[in-house]
């Protein structure tokens, strides 16, 4: 396998990290991440079909993982000897360590599942395969199978002669055999139609029993129908998953957009990083299999009967809305409910709004009614990631484009997996007469800010912001946990708008006081920030640092992070995913205590909190502390001002350290312990949902 990485190896690159200190393997940490997903999984207390959509995410991750991270790591094994000593790893011996890691959890994937679908049977829910159907589920899986199924199917046989069949990405396969007349194998592929149909069917209800039927086990049944002659015996899934990143090289000329558009045609033609197949596949079909794909051996993973189980996620519920977490209503801020407009009450102070637990409408309704407000000449956003399909975000900046409004959006085309979605909403947003801007070369634009321009009846202006640690998606804001802040002090409009200014003209650096910006500002404010805590240990004072983020990778800012922990600087660090960092070494960490929680919302906002001589110093971000963030990505982060709302965020922060429920430690081994104390059971994602409803009276 070859693929070129050149523009990517930076990020392994040895730094000046000191030597003497130690660091966890990126890959390493995220399968320990990833694992903790498959915990939930596991958990008893989660309800059943909840724990289904666990497995549906790890599977959703792993696919992932192989797509971008395996790719990597086999490209970077292919690279020159000399330039392999510049990393900071071996990724060989990596790639045999993640391997390793990877068989293990396949195996306890592949057990968790069986152990759900005979729970299933507790509810008298089966999940079955097409040798277990009644005379009446035959009946129905054979018309299901003639109306729905057998036109999407087009067999194709493989030949010798032919050359290799190109398999497109994580497309599910069956594989089948027979003998022809002479006695011969002949081999044909049969693309299972899930983007089409559901992958699990609901079979109609007999004697008080559900059964459940997969969309493979459905061809199974009916092979015959697609070959009345010869009838093949032998039928197993397969799938390939290519290397899926982007390689857009920004010292070419021309329009970066059209770059990515014809990228994303080249998305699914990438090198193989993993054939998955059924282990119980003979050899010899596998053998040949392998020839006519074009596989390598490195290529090869053995997996269950299924795979792309991500569609667990549809795993229907004839039970519904049991076996399924009890809803929690969103949230209400009732000032914000009787205020005329959303801008009247931001005027008067700062709001802050924590997703999911209180409701997007307060987001949407801030930009449906700047649209459609007289006052305002110009609205300028920067759009990550925005929900597929109908965005009420984008729906309003329509409006107000057509409306006259001056409407600058900046669209990050380069959002991973989602270049296309995004390529289509700008597309729209031009049409409507709104000014686009797109990706800066060299730079990833990652962050979630909007400001509004209103007049004055004087002839002055006045501005109001929006400032996210997520993404503007009211879909994906019912799952991750962030937050927003909306507010008119001067201060951080003004700074904001500068902001904007860069993402217009991307030269030179951003002059900030109150905001830390990356690439340019964020390293060195957190730098000083860090700084200030360890002079005040060294002087004998209080010093402590509270940091809440998705990862930790950056070797020199873990560095700084160690050199403060050696000053006596005691740290709290609640981290979702990769953590590089080792906490409780001595000489270098032993004042570092770390915990990651994985629950019912995905944990996504960034925080970072200092005692700073009892000042509180609390920023607010989309940035991890991970080399590309800090170096290669424009990142926001904001600080709390008003005492009472920086109060509230300490509040839920402290509910996440005490949490003793869904709280595992982070450690050297990544051992995924569970956080085990004496105190009162606390499960800090419902503990934060009623201290929102208890603060606001709702």
């Amino acid at each position: 396998m070859t693929t070129n990485l050149d523009h990517t190896v930076a990020d392994r690159l040895k730094t000046d990290a000191p030597a003497e200190f130690s660091f966890n393997d990126r890959d390493l940490s995220w399968l320990a991440f990833n694992y903790r997903v498959l915990q939930e999984a596991k958990d008893p207390r989660v309800p059943l079909y909840e724990r289904f959509k666990f497995m549906a995410i790890y599977s959703s991750n792993m696919d992932e993982f192989f797509k971008v991270r395996v790719a990597y790591l086999r490209g970077l094994a292919t690279l020159k000897k000399k330039t392999q000593r510049r990393l900071d790893f071996d990724p060989v011996g990596t790639l045999h360590q993640l391997q390793r890691l990877i068989k293990k959890q396949r195996v306890e994937y592949a057990e968790t599942f069986a152990a759900l679908t005979e729970e299933l049977k507790q509810h008298h829910i089966y999940f079955i395969n097409q040798q277990e159907l009644s005379p009446g589920q035959q009946a129905f899986a054979a018309e299901y199978f003639k109306a729905q199924v057998q036109p999407l199917l087009n067999p194709t046989f493989l030949h010798e002669n032919v050359g290799p069949v190109f398999l497109p990405s994580d497309v599910i396969h069956h594989a089948l055999r027979f003998l022809d007349n002479e006695g011969d194998y002949v081999y044909a592929l049969i693309e299972i139609p899930t983007s089409t149909l559901p992958r699990f069917l609901l079979l109609p209800e007999e004697e008080g029993k559900w059964s459940i039927l997969a969309l493979d086990d459905v061809i199974r049944y009916n092979i015959d129908q697609l070959f009345p002659k010869v009838s093949p015996s032998e039928v197993y899934s397969i799938k390939v998953t290519r290397d899926a990143e982007l390689y857009i090289y920004d010292e070419f000329s021309g329009d970066l957009v059209e770059k990515i558009k014809k990228s994303l045609n080249k998305r699914n033609l990438g090198v193989p990083s993993r054939f998955l197949y059924d282990r119980n596949m003979p050899e010899d079909f596998l053998k040949d299999l392998k020839k006519s794909l074009a596989l390598a051996d490195d290529d090869l993973v053995s997996g269950g009967r299924y795979h792309n189980l991500r569609d667990l996620m549809g795993f229907p519920n004839p039970l519904a809305p049991e076996l399924e977490y009890e809803k929690l209503t969103p949230l209400r801020v009732p000032a914000l409910d009787r205020s005329p407009q959303m801008v009247d009450a931001i005027l008067q102070r700062d709001w802050l709004i924590h997703f999911p637990y209180h409701s997007y409408d307060y987001l949407s309704r801030f930009l449906s009614e700047a649209a459609e407000d007289h006052r305002v000449s110009k609205i300028r956003i920067s759009l990550y990631r925005v929900a597929v399909g109908n965005s009420k975000v984008v729906a309003a900046l329509i409006e107000a484009a057509k409306r006259g409004i001056e409407v600058t959006v900046f669209v990050e085309v380069k959002a991973r997996f989602d270049e296309e979605n995004n390529i289509y909403w700008s597309t729209e947003l031009f049409k409507a007469g709104a000014k686009v801007l797109y990706s800066i070369p060299g730079l990833k634009v990652h962050s979630k800010t909007c400001v509004i321009t209103y007049k004055n009846p004087d002839g002055s202006q006045t501005r109001v912001a929006y400032f996210g640690t997520g993404n503007f998606n009211e879909k994906t804001a019912r799952i991750y946990g962030d937050l927003g802040l909306f507010t008119a002090n001067p201060a951080l409009t003004d700074e904001l708008l500068a902001h904007f200014d860069f993402l217009r003209q991307p030269k030179g650096e951003i002059a900030t006081q109150q905001l830390m910006v990356a690439p340019h500002g964020l390293r060195t404010g957190l730098y000083r920030l860090i700084d200030q805590e360890i002079a005040e240990a060294r002087a004998g004072r209080k010093a402590y640092m509270l940091l809440k983020l998705n990862s930790v990778q950056d070797r020199e800012m873990i560095a700084k992070l160690y050199e403060a922990s050696n000053a006596g600087v005691k740290m709290d660090l609640i981290i979702r995913g990769i953590c590089c960092l080792q906490p409780g070494v001595p000489g270098q960490s032993e004042n570092i205590r770390i915990i990651s929680i994985v629950d019912r919302f995905l944990e996504h906002a960034r925080m970072y909190l200092f005692h700073h001589g009892g000042e509180q110093r609390l920023y607010c971000s989309s940035a991890d502390l991970m080399t590309r963030n800090l170096n290669d990505r424009v990142e926001v982060a904001f600080p709390v001002l008003d005492p009472e709302l920086k109060q509230e965020v300490i509040d839920l922060l402290n509910l996440q350290l005490a949490d003793n429920q869904k709280a595992r430690v982070i450690d050297r081994k990544l051992s995924n312990k569970y956080v085990k104390t004496k105190s009162e059971p606390l499960r800090s994602q419902y503990a934060i949902y009623w201290y929102l409803k208890n603060k606001y009276g709702v």
